[in-house]
């Protein structure tokens, strides 16, 4: 793991599971797993409707690959939350453009500025193209799907 500038870290690793739309494990070199939160995003629970879609497009997007994350926190999990990046792209931003994750608005403030407002574009894209999980008439977002759960 190195450091970089503005107090974030930067893993460079290699994907050896996915959990589900927007949690992953990468491994380093040296053979050091790390649980990852995809940040600025909400996938939906694997039970969900579209939680296999999303959980396969990740999975398709970064299983086996390098990868790079770029983090500054952990969650209440232990987890690293951070962008994860393949061959130069956001993963995390290509899932809402796909319409099989929701920017999520709860942590957005956590977000440069540039990636709040590119997420926010294409999560409203995706909606109105019904583009994925827009496809259904009132789709439930995962964080109030949790909460009727508890």
């Amino acid at each position: 793991m190195s450091c970089s500038a503005a107090g974030a870290d930067v893993l460079d690793g290699r994907v050896v599971g996915v959990t589900d739309g927007d949690t992953l494990t990468v491994i380093d070199a040296a053979k050091t797993e790390y649980k990852i939160r995809v940040a600025g995003i909400d996938a939906p629970e694997k039970a969900m409707p579209w939680g296999q879609k999303s959980k396969q497009a990740l999975s398709d997007r970064v299983f086996g690959r390098d990868v790079r994350v770029d983090w500054s926190k952990r969650d209440r999990y232990g987890r690293i939350v951070g962008k994860v990046i393949v061959d130069g792209k956001d993963a995390g931003l290509a899932l809402v453009g796909e319409g099989l994750a929701w920017h999520y608005k709860k942590y957005e403030n956590e977000q440069p500025l540039a990636d709040r407002l590119e997420y926010a574009r294409l999560e409203n894209e995706a909606r109105s193209l019904r583009r994925g999980l827009w496809s259904d008439p009132a789709p439930v977002p995962p964080w109030e799907w949790r909460k009727q759960k508890q």
